[in-house]
């Protein structure tokens, strides 16, 4: 049984919620494993389990290059591209930050041709988005892909 959050945790969970819930087009709502679900037009980019776990969703070859790279991890259950990260310090949420940003990102890019999409994309600059979060180039790659 994981440890019961500290003070800090839980501060660093609701920053979580709040940073991601300001995103334009997120959605937050009860996810019904979770604590929190993050969708954009109802397309779940993530959830929180407690403070201490996020579930976030890629596609598969994202999914499969951030876990060979460490960044996060193999989901416990689910396949396709869930990946779980371990909340354990503040510094744990900004990297957490990082990786809903980039399914975040991803989920636009698809909804590219949907108005949810076209505003989230209208209100970016993609470019700046992805040098910001310093992936490797494997996975700007994929991303420039998807672009329209």
């Amino acid at each position: 049984m994981a440890p019961a959050p500290t003070g800090e945790a839980n501060r660093a969970g609701g920053r979580l919620v709040e940073t991601v819930s300001s995103w334009p087009g997120v959605g937050v709502g009860p996810h019904r494993l979770g604590t929190a679900e993050f969708t954009v037009d109802g397309r779940e980019i993530g959830h929180t389990h407690g403070t201490r776990v996020v579930d976030i969703n890629f596609p598969k070859r994202v999914a499969d290059r951030l876990i060979a790279d460490g960044e996060t991890n193999e989901h416990r259950f689910a396949g396709g591209g869930w990946t779980s990260f371990t909340v354990d310090s503040a510094d744990d949420v900004d990297r957490a930050l990082r990786l809903l940003r980039l399914s975040y990102l991803i989920t636009a890019l698809k909804l590219r041709r949907k108005p949810a999409g076209e505003a989230i994309l209208a209100t970016l600059d993609l470019d700046t988005e992805l040098e910001s979060l310093r992936f490797d180039g494997e996975i700007e790659a994929i991303v420039d892909r998807m672009r329209p």
